[in-house]
C-alpha cells in the first residue's frame, strides 16, 4: 500500500469515527449567511508562518470581531519544505478541523478521495460569491464538476524579485527584458562585487521554479499541462529543452557553487539579496512582497521591484506560472456554520483589503486595488495578460513531486547533457507508478 493509499484509508476511517454526526451537521451547509447567529469554536488548520501568518491572524481577528460568539482554535503545522506531510500526520493522528488552508490542487484531490471535504456550491449561491469572484476562479477550485476550494489569493510565479540599488551599482539601467539580456547581466553583477547574480533555493522545492517557467516559455501551457497529467513523458524532447535552457544559466555563472544552492530554502536566499546584499535575482511567489515589506522594512517600488520573466522569443512569452491559496471545509468538522461564515468573510472588503495592504492580491471584486503597490501591479497585470498554468509541482502526486525535486537537485550539481537525460529518465520511472 502506498503512503497516499494509507492516508486515504486512515482518513476514511477517521471520518467515520469522528464525523458520525456529520450528515446532520452538513444540513447547515449553505444556510449560514452574514445575518445568521454564528457561534462556537472554529478549528482552523494552518501551516503558514512568518509575516504571512501575522496577516492571517489580522484577518482571523477581524472575523471574530464581526462574529464575537466564535472563538478560533488554530492547529499549527510547523516544518520546512512541502507541508503536505505534516498536514497528513495531523489528520491521521486524529485532528478534526473545520477549515484548512491549501495551495496544492493535487492535495485537494487527495483529501477529497479520502472523504475529507464537502462541496461549497450551495455557499457560492447563498452568499453571493458568484457576484464577487469570477467563474474562472471557481473552476480552479472544482473537481469533477463540484466546487471545493475558495481561492482567497493568487500569485504570479513567473516574476523575478530584485533590489533596485543592485542593478544601479552594476550599471544596469532597467531590468532585463530578453533572455540574452538577462544572461548578459550576470557578468555585470559579478563584476560589481556580488557573490552570485541568481539566488537558487535548492534545499527543498524552490529550485524547480526556474524549470517550470522555462517549460512554459519554451513549450507553452499545453505541454506543461500534459506533463502534469502525465499525458507526455518526462523524457519528451520539449521537457529536455526546458532543462537545457536552465543549464544555460548555470554554465553562464548565474548561481555559484552547487553546495551553496542546496544549502538554503527561499527565505534564506531572500535574506542573501535583501539583507546581505550578496545576490540579486529571486524567482519566487508573491509572498516575497509581504516579507520585503514587513520583515525587511523595505519600500515597495523604491527599494525593490519585480519584473516579469525575460522573453525567450520562442513563441510562448505570453505565459505565466500561477499559484493560488484556497480555503477548504471538511466533511466532519463540528462547526460547519462558522466555517461557511469564515469563508464568506475572506471575500469581504475588510479581508480583501488586509490582503492588499500586506502585498497580496485577492480575486474578490471587493478589493480596493488602489492599495496595490508597484510589484503587485506588475504581477496582476502579467496574470491578466498571460496564458496561465498552475505551478507544476503543486499538480503532481505527492510521491512523484518528491522525486522530481530530488532529481532537479542532482541536475544543479551536474547540468551536463548526459545528466539531464539521466535526471529526466529517473523522474519518468517514478511517474509511471504514480498515476
Amino acid at each position: 500500500m502506498t503512503n497516499s493509499s494509507r492516508f486515504t484509508h486512515e482518513i476514511r476511517r477517521r471520518t467515520l469515527l469522528a464525523g458520525a454526526g456529520s450528515a446532520a451537521l452538513m444540513a447547515f451547509a449553505g444556510s449560514a449567511n452574514a445575518q445568521d447567529s454564528v457561534s462556537g469554536e472554529l478549528v482552523v488548520l494552518n501551516w503558514l508562518g512568518g509575516s504571512e501568518l501575522d496577516m492571517m491572524h489580522q484577518i482571523q481577528n477581524a472575523f471574530t470581531a464581526k462574529y464575537p460568539k466564535v472563538t478560533i482554535r488554530e492547529v499549527a503545522i510547523t516544518g520546512q519544505g512541502d507541508m503536505r506531510g505534516g498536514i497528513r500526520t495531523a489528520l491521521i493522528g486524529g485532528e478534526v478541523v473545520d477549515v484548512l488552508y491549501n495551495t496544492w490542487p493535487a492535495f485537494r484531490k487527495e483529501l477529497l478521495d479520502a472523504g475529507m471535504l464537502r462541496p461549497i456550491d450551495e455557499q457560492w449561491k447563498s452568499f453571493g460569491w458568484d457576484k464577487l469572484i469570477s467563474q474562472s476562479w471557481k473552476d480552479l477550485g472544482a473537481i469533477a464538476g463540484k466546487t471545493y476550494g475558495l481561492t482567497y489569493t493568487f500569485g504570479n510565479r513567473s516574476g523575478i524579485w530584485y533590489k533596485k540599488e543592485h542593478l544601479a551599482k552594476a550599471g544596469i539601467t532597467e531590468p532585463p527584458r530578453s533572455w540574452d539580456e538577462f544572461v548578459a547581466s550576470f557578468a555585470k553583477l559579478t563584476k560589481a562585487g556580488f557573490v552570485a547574480p541568481v539566488a537558487i533555493p535548492g534545499k527543498y522545492w524552490a529550485h524547480a521554479e526556474w524549470f517550470e517557467t522555462l517549460l512554459l516559455r519554451t513549450a507553452g501551457v499545453e505541454t506543461a499541462s500534459k506533463l502534469g497529467a502525465h499525458e507526455i513523458s518526462w523524457t519528451d524532447p520539449a521537457v529536455k529543452n526546458a532543462l537545457t535552457k536552465y543549464a544555460e544559466m548555470l554554465t553562464a555563472g548565474c548561481c555559484g557553487a552547487p553546495n551553496s544552492m542546496l544549502a538554503n530554502d527561499w527565505d534564506g536566499e531572500a535574506d542573501q539579496i535583501f539583507q546581505a546584499n550578496a545576490k540579486n535575482y529571486l524567482l519566487i511567489g508573491m509572498w516575497m512582497n509581504n516579507r520585503a515589506k514587513n520583515d525587511y522594512k523595505l519600500t515597495e517600488g523604491k527599494d525593490y521591484g519585480l519584473f516579469q520573466f525575460p522573453a525567450l522569443g520562442m513563441g510562448h512569452d505570453d505565459t505565466s506560472s500561477v499559484d493560488t491559496k484556497e480555503l477548504l471545509v471538511t466533511a466532519n468538522g463540528p462547526n460547519p456554520k462558522a466555517a461557511d461564515a469564515f469563508l464568506d468573510f475572506w471575500t469581504s472588503a475588510e479581508a480583501a483589503n488586509i490582503l492588499a495592504k500586506n502585498g497580496y492580491a485577492s480575486p474578490s471584486s471587493n478589493t480596493d486595488t488602489s492599495l496595490y503597490g508597484e510589484t503587485q501591479k506588475v504581477a496582476t497585470s502579467a496574470v491578466a495578460s498571460s496564458k496561465l498554468q498552475f505551478v507544476l509541482g503543486d499538480l503532481l502526486p505527492g510521491d512523484l513531486v518528491d522525486e522530481y525535486r530530488v532529481q532537479l537537485q542532482k541536475f544543479l550539481q551536474d547540468p551536463s547533457d548526459a545528466n539531464i537525460d539521466s535526471v529526466l529518465a529517473a523522474i519518468e520511472t517514478k511517474a509511471q507508478g504514480s498515476y
